[in-house]
């Protein structure tokens, strides 16, 4: 069932609200919202308009909640359930919901896209009541190629993006994900890395303006907010500050052609030596070239596929890696040109021959459970432990090792341009992840095992902090209390992980645009009390 409320409440609304609430441990405990929604009848500035909501229990809730979860671990009966999901239509609707809950004592949880790995844009382990504010029809996008500027909203997805580009333009391209289904709102926010990262830095980079819902409920651009909050919100996680509604993004230029490769080798071709070779040259290679590594168990057999993006033609890119990484052994038919957005889909596994459509969908591929960690190697590992990790590989089904160079842009932007602090001295980034079909005692073995993992590489990366990239949420790092709250020193144990010393800024913005901690989170920044 959705309930649109408008600014006249008939009063038999309310016997469906408060009975029509189910007391099953899944959803959360029965609830009088005549309050809240005599208060968002009060604060709609349009008398016509109707916020859409959606109640547990009732036909609508659970196909609403569902749509927007892609880490399937935190859709169990057992995660906590919102009391109720919003989904505005505009504006004033995001300012009446934060209005609301505020002066209710409602938490929320802002969702854009549902990747958020910990599921904190769509449950709580807090002891505090909460709603969803899903923003999935915040999906405009206006490109201006003329001034290389686009606005996009806060639930439009990175492929939708990357789509409307491609509408206006052969030559302009955006560094963000390869995961095309992201939604730009948590993206932007915690940074945003990609395969151009290297040539532009990250999408929070290349942001130039956002409009945002304060804790106050009012509706402030960069001017309005000032530049510490403006800040704050890219990279440091704008669901601690704001809501976000749109990002204005510079645009960058591509070449009319790019030239990707995949080359998959195997323990017998060498592919421990490859990647330990690999970690000496791939940050010091040109800016227009990215080089992964990602190292994955294809039908039980353990591989690393070298993966890489050109800004340029494969004559060019044959020669460079001929020259720089002969023992690769890449060839030219290893090489395929094409535009700029069709590698997208080329790298999301996407049929990139096929329509831009796709980039359009929301769910092109199978969603599944997955646990993901993160790491940031200053030195290279020796060739040993490259290959424990790919034995301890071999113990679980399905896990992924990827590795991402930095260099050339990434090592040019100061640690403190962003709240984003990891730039130079970084020679890569690994991302951990284990994935799983089905729930049950095996998803607890999986964590534990990555957990391990995580333990075992502990002398090989960075130290005094270690540091972790905040779009791969971990609360293993640490969390705030129950009661949502946390004191500067419980925070700053995970907060110095992906903050490093641009978390005291953070501290100093939150403690004077959200002084009462309104918008908090197991890992959102705490004001000083």
């Amino acid at each position: 069932m959705e309930i649109s409320v408008s600014s006249k409440l008939i009063a038999s609304l309310f016997h469906i609200l408060l009975f029509s609430i189910s007391s099953s441990a899944s959803y959360p405990s029965p609830c009088n919202y005549e309050p809240f929604l005599n208060c968002l009848s009060i604060h709609l500035f349009d008398d016509h308009s109707h916020i859409p909501i959606y109640l547990p229990n009732t036909s609508s809730y659970n196909s609403i909640l569902n749509s927007s979860i892609e880490n399937l671990r935190f859709s169990s009966p057992i995660t906590p359930k919102p009391h109720l999901i919003i989904t505005p239509l505009n504006e004033s609707h995001v300012q009446a919901a934060v209005i609301c809950s505020r002066k209710q004592k409602f938490q929320i949880r802002t969702l854009s896209g549902g990747h958020d790995y910990e599921g904190l844009s769509y449950t709580s382990n807090q002891n505090l009541p909460f709603i969803i504010l899903d923003l999935i029809n915040f999906q405009s996008i206006y490109v201006n190629v003329k001034d290389d500027t686009a606005w996009v909203q806060v639930g439009a997805t990175i492929g939708q993006l990357y789509y409307k580009i491609a509408e206006k333009s052969r030559i302009h391209g955006f560094p963000a994900g390869v995961c095309t289904t992201i939604g730009l709102g948590g993206h932007f926010s915690g940074g945003g890395y990609g395969l151009m990262m290297r040539k532009y830095g990250l999408s929070a980079d290349n942001i130039v303006n956002a409009q945002i819902v304060n804790a106050k409920g009012e509706i402030l651009e960069r001017e309005s907010m000032g530049e510490d909050l403006f800040w704050a919100i890219r990279g440091g996680s704008a669901a601690s500050f704001a809501v976000v509604l749109s990002w204005k993004i510079k645009l960058v230029q591509v070449p009319p052609t790019v030239t990707v490769f995949a080359v998959s080798k195997t323990l017998e071709q060498g592919a421990i030596s490859l990647a330990h070779k690999w970690q000496y040259i791939a940050q010091s290679l040109p800016k227009d070239l990215t080089l992964l590594v990602r190292i994955t168990r294809p039908n039980s057999s353990t591989q690393a596929m070298f993966q890489s993006l050109y800004l340029g033609r494969s004559d060019q890119l044959l020669q460079i890696v001929q020259d720089r990484f002969p023992e690769l052994g890449l060839k030219r038919e290893d090489c395929i040109e094409m535009s700029w957005v069709r590698s997208t889909m080329y790298f999301y596994q996407l049929p990139f021959n096929g329509s831009l459509s796709i980039l359009l969908e929301r769910n092109p591929t199978p969603r599944d459970s997955f646990k993901v960690k993160s790491d940031f190697v200053k030195e290279p590992m020796p060739e040993s432990v490259l290959r424990e990790i790919w034995t301890r590989l071999s113990q679980v089904g399905n896990p992924v090792i990827l590795m991402a160079p930095y260099g050339g842009r990434m090592a040019e932007i100061a640690e403190s341009a962003i709240p984003f602090p990891h730039r130079d001295g970084n020679i890569y980034q690994i991302g951990y992840e284990v994935h799983w079909k089905k729930e049950g005692e095996n998803c607890t073995k999986l964590i534990e095992w990555m957990r391990r993992l995580y333990e075992y590489m502990t002398p090989y990366v960075s130290k005094s902090p270690r540091e972790a990239y905040l779009n791969y949420r971990d609360l293993d790092l640490g969390r705030n209390r129950i009661d949502g709250s946390a004191t500067y020193e419980e925070a700053k144990v995970w907060g110095v992980k992906y903050f490093k010393n641009n978390f005291d800024r953070l501290v100093e913005v939150k403690s004077e645009v959200d002084p009462d901690n309104f918008f908090t989170n197991e890992q959102s920044v705490p004001p000083l009390k």
